[in-house]
């Protein structure tokens, strides 16, 4: 045997035995994972109703997308290496039916990106941003390529413009791995680049993608795709928020899943895993897809805590799977999770739960949401229900305060293990918006999450970063620990709920139990009333502008009788004000005789101070339930006043006229920070000054110093009740500039029936009487205004008040 024979025998023994040690250490022996499946195969059902032991059912149909391996290759502790992936269900494809488009990664096995893909009639996004009005390319988990200039696509939603494209070569859709260099005349070489290469485009337009297409040989593509409105990302990181996201929020997926016992070791307060497991946004899952015959579609992720995590804590190795399951035409998404116990021993387990978070925050620096706590509410909020405190609502203020005051406990407790069965009686939980909503609830069919023994909600953000005046736009989320479960060796347990992820429609909340998420406030019945009948005003004209002064005009209509009787009652006090002006110079060192003097002619003559505030007092329920109903319907959300592109597309919000944020001071233009924010608003204005004129046209001329003061400030008050004004909703401003310039109409009608006599006579001692009390009808009845106003104005007689000098002292008593 020569040397060369020799030394190839050799190498190739040794490189033979290296691999097979390397295999013993990297993958254990598949036999011994044989028994514990057939273990599985026969779980028994555990004693709570929401923990159903079930075997782990091995994808048959389905396609397998990617994982991570069941251990690290060092250490051997758990999933925490491999492939960074992404996959969607649902789908922006009209055609699909489906109301949503999910992205999840699978490391860590969760939802990344909700996005809203409803169509109205028309065909357009039934719910869309409000925020841009540039074209809508798709999102794509991008990361700049290490190789070249450019961004990796790493996901492409079907029905997205960038999945629709076509390639000048024939080629249809940008597929995951495809490296985009340019769009348009705009390089790319970052995420940012992408969102600043469209910001001059428009829904409709068509853009060239240039793509670098890697396979045996690097290609060039051409795309062209017509660019969409931007759907609404119900669910988004932080990193993507735009102008709306603030410093400090955390980009963090939703919806995360660990073992929050092993044992008797719990999570440490203010942690988010155990201390020997990694972070739950580190683990590896693989995952797997299947679509029903139903059009449903399922992503199911699978991943393996090996028993050197577990160990230190007195455990033993397990495997979790979960799945997600969306139906067209729903905005509910069906959850499952299940651990398997893969040890030889019975383990004392448990699971935590994390909510969703990055919920849509539209318009934090101007909504304004209605909360039933003096506190107020911030632009996402924590809501729940247990039969113990009812439908509740914790602010993302109050839970950012919670964490500024104890950052090592920032959690706000909803309930723990010692809390009553009723107390843990948990019907629902969610992150709350202004219009939208993302809530856990029970399974079908059943009322109670009831799997649960702690709740907690708390912030997803540093709060040290979080700047001032822009503390409404926090992130908040919270967390569920499942009841702890002794799981037998190779049986399992296992959790079900139900996600709802939508807008806040109140009958379509409703059929899931969770319609208190739309709050009206004290004025409810005013605001339900007041939007159904706007409701039906807009299915007849067509335009919710056109609704709302209709809406106005019949409000003020039914009100006319008591307008005119204010109207009445002003003439009156106007022509009363020589007379009180006399008893004013009289008792002038005689506060408490000018009041009975005044009070006694007022009761002669027969008139009521207060019958002129008697309309202003049954306008302020209609006004403030209008106003509510305003400001929570969000039928009113990205409705036009004409234009769906132009000004004012959108009632829910300003009319934004032009935008000034880039020139305009901080103080004034800023997000939250500024007095007016970063638009020019025009609509406020005009309602400034229809309230200054209707002030001056109506106004009675200054009797003395006193009045033309009290005008004045009445005035400055109504400029700076423009700078309040300046941020409401333009639907708002079209219900104050119908109502101002109903207003100036009526007072000018109500002028010409107004009684052309005096209200007031003298009788043969001089006094002043009233000259309509003592006037009756040709036929002897009362005319209609009559018996109205001594509905409103009751005499009681009373003694004149006699001088000072005149009157009586009482008899002096001494003490005995």
């Amino acid at each position: 045997m020569d040397r060369r024979t020799y030394t190839f025998v050799v190498a190739s023994a040794a490189f033979l035995f290296f691999y097979l040690s390397l295999r013993a250490v990297v993958a254990p022996p598949q036999p011994e994972q044989a028994p514990l499946a057939e273990q599985a195969a026969e779980v028994a059902e555990a004693t709570d109703d929401n923990a159903a032991a079930t075997a782990p059912v091995a994808p048959t149909s389905e396609e397998v997308l990617g994982g991570g391996d069941a251990e690290t290759e060092e250490e051997g502790i758990q999933s925490t290496k491999g492939a960074t992936k992404w996959f969607t269900i649902g789908s922006m494809d009209p055609a699909d039916k489906h109301n949503l488009l999910i992205t999840f990664r699978n490391q860590g096995g969760a939802i990344e990106r909700i996005e809203i893909t409803t169509r109205n009639e028309e065909g357009r996004f039934a719910y869309r941003r409000v925020d841009t009005r540039s074209g809508y390319l798709g999102y794509f988990a991008g990361r700049a390529n290490a190789e070249i200039d450019g961004v990796t696509v790493n996901v492409v939603g079907p029905g997205t413009p960038a999945a629709l494209a076509v390639a000048t070569s024939g080629e249809k859709g940008i597929e995951v791995g495809d490296v985009i260099v340019a769009i348009g005349e705009t390089p790319i070489s970052s995420v940012d680049d992408i969102q600043e290469s469209l910001v001059t485009t428009k829904p409709g337009d068509t853009v060239t993608v240039e793509v670098v297409r890697n396979g045996q040989t690097a290609k060039t593509l051409l795309f062209e795709a017509k660019l969409t409105e931007h759907p609404l990302d119900l669910i988004r990181l932080a990193d993507y928020g735009g102008e709306d996201e603030i410093p400090g929020n955390l980009s963090r997926l939703s919806c995360l899943v660990t073992l929050a016992q092993v044992g008797r070791k719990e999570i440490p307060i203010g942690e988010r895993s155990l201390q020997t497991l990694a972070d739950p946004e580190t683990q590896m899952w693989t995952a797997s897809q299947q679509t029903g015959d139903d059009g449903s579609e399922t992503i199911r992720f699978e991943t393996t805590i090996g028993s050197k995590a577990l160990q230190p804590i007195g455990g033993e190795a397990v495997r979790m799977t979960r799945s997600f399951t969306l139906n067209p035409q729903s905005y509910v998404v069906d959850m499952d999770v299940e651990v398997i116990n893969l040890g030889e021993t019975a383990q004392n387990l448990a699971l935590r739960l994390e909510g969703p978070n990055g919920i849509t925050p539209e318009g934090w620096w101007y909504s304004n949401k209605i909360s039933p706590n003096f506190s107020g509410a911030a632009a996402r909020d924590v809501v729940y229900r247990t039969t113990a405190d009812g439908h509740s609502l914790v602010s993302g203020m109050t839970l950012l305060k919670e964490a500024r005051n104890d950052p090592k406990d920032p959690n706000y407790a909803i309930f723990a293990s010692d809390s009553g069965e009723a107390g843990r009686d948990l019907n629902y939980i969610g992150v709350d918006a202004q219009y939208f909503a993302v809530a856990f609830m029970p399974p079908e069919e059943k009322t109670s999450l009831g799997a649960y023994d702690r709740a907690s909600a708390t912030i997803v953000a540093d709060e040290s970063d979080v700047e001032k005046h822009k503390e409404r736009a926090i992130n908040v989320s919270y967390f569920l620990n499942g009841k702890t479960i002794e799981v037998p060796p190779g049986q399992a347990f296992g959790q079900s709920l139900r996600m709802y992820a939508g807008p806040k429609e109140p009958e379509l909340l409703e059929q899931y139990g969770i319609g208190d998420f739309v709050y009206y406030g004290w004025f409810s019945f005013f605001s339900s009333l007041l939007s159904g009948l706007l409701h039906i005003l807009q299915s007849i004209v067509g335009n919710y502008a056109v609704a709302i002064v209709l809406l106005t005009v019949i409000v003020r209509g039914c009100m006319f009788p008591l307008s005119r009787n204010a109207a009445v009652n002003a003439q009156r006090m106007q022509e009363l004000a020589p007379e009180m002006k006399k008893i004013a110079e009289k008792y002038k060192d005689d506060m408490e005789g000018r009041l009975k003097a005044q009070q006694a002619l007022q009761k002669r003559v027969g008139f009521n101070p207060l019958a002129g505030c008697l309309p202003m007092f049954l306008q302020l329920p209609i006004f403030m339930g209008l106003y509510r109903a305003l400001s929570v319907d969000i039928d009113l959300r990205q409705k036009p006043l004409w234009s769906p592109n132009g000004w004012a597309s959108n009632l829910a919000a300003p009319d934004q006229f032009m935008y000034w944020g880039d020139w305009m001071p901080e103080f004034i233009a800023g997000r939250g920070t500024g007095w007016l924010g970063p638009y020019l608003n025009i609509l406020p204005i005009f309602v400034v000054v229809l309230f200054i004129t209707q002030q001056k046209l109506f106004m009675p001329p200054a009797t003395d110093e006193q009045t033309a003061m009290t005008q004045k400030v009445m005035t400055i008050m109504t400029l700076f009740m423009g700078l309040f004004f300046f941020r409401v909703p333009a639907g708002l401003c079209i219900y104050f500039i119908a109502s101002s310039m109903w207003g100036i109409g009526e007072r000018l009608l109500v002028k010409k029936t107004l009684p052309k006599g005096k209200h007031f006579d003298l009788d043969a001692d001089g006094e002043v009487i009233d000259a309509v009390a003592t006037k009756k009808s040709g036929n002897g009845k009362k005319t209609l205004t009559e018996k109205l106003l001594d509905q409103v104005n009751q005499k009681t007689p009373e003694a004149p008040v006699a001088p000072p000098s005149k009157r009586k002292r009482p008899p002096n008593k001494k003490k005995r």
